[in-house]
């Protein structure tokens, strides 16, 4: 059995180490989610970001290696090389008004980043325009000046859903 004493010191040096812990960790998280917030996009994922707002194709795809792939998992397609790329960009604003990704936080390690964002845009002939949040991740060459990989991650059934068109729409020309 453990004495008063030596309990309410064991008490008193748990509530002393939680205490000062505490604190400590909830300020160095604030401190990283402060430095996070304040730091810019890497160049590459603006120029991402401006290539899709833009209305020219091949500077979607001049951003990528020669042998770059773009991957859109919600539709499940993959292009290969700059031309395809630009082809899927072209196909994108001949489908949707105002596509538009904002971007909302990124985070780089390596070689990869993984950007947060929000896609958007009015499926034509849609009653209504979308807005979804999107996870890409880019894989970058060495220099970090050319993307070598897109996966984008959004959810198409969301897309059509706020588009207020049914589930198995497909795009005209498919």
């Amino acid at each position: 059995m453990t004495s008063r004493p030596l309990r309410a010191m064991t008490v008193l040096t748990a509530a002393a180490a939680l205490g000062v812990t505490a604190p400590t960790a909830s300020a160095a998280s604030a401190a990283s989610a402060a430095q996070d917030g304040n730091r810019r996009p890497p160049r590459i994922v603006t120029a991402w970001a401006s290539a899709w707002n833009g209305t020219a194709p091949q500077a979607l795809g001049a951003l990528f290696t020669a042998d770059g792939t773009y991957t859109d998992e919600a539709v499940a397609v993959t292009f290969r090389g700059r031309e395809e790329i630009a082809g899927w960009k072209a196909r994108a604003d001949s489908l949707i008004d105002n596509v538009h990704v904002t971007i909302g936080a990124t985070h780089l390690e390596r070689d990869r980043v993984t950007v947060r964002a929000v896609y958007s845009g009015h499926l034509k002939g849609a009653p209504k325009p979308f807005a979804v949040p999107m996870t890409t991740v880019l894989d970058l060459d060495e220099n970090h000046c050319r993307i070598t990989s897109d996966q984008d991650h959004y959810s198409l059934a969301t897309v059509l859903s706020q588009s207020g068109l049914p589930a198995d729409w497909t795009p005209p020309g498919s």
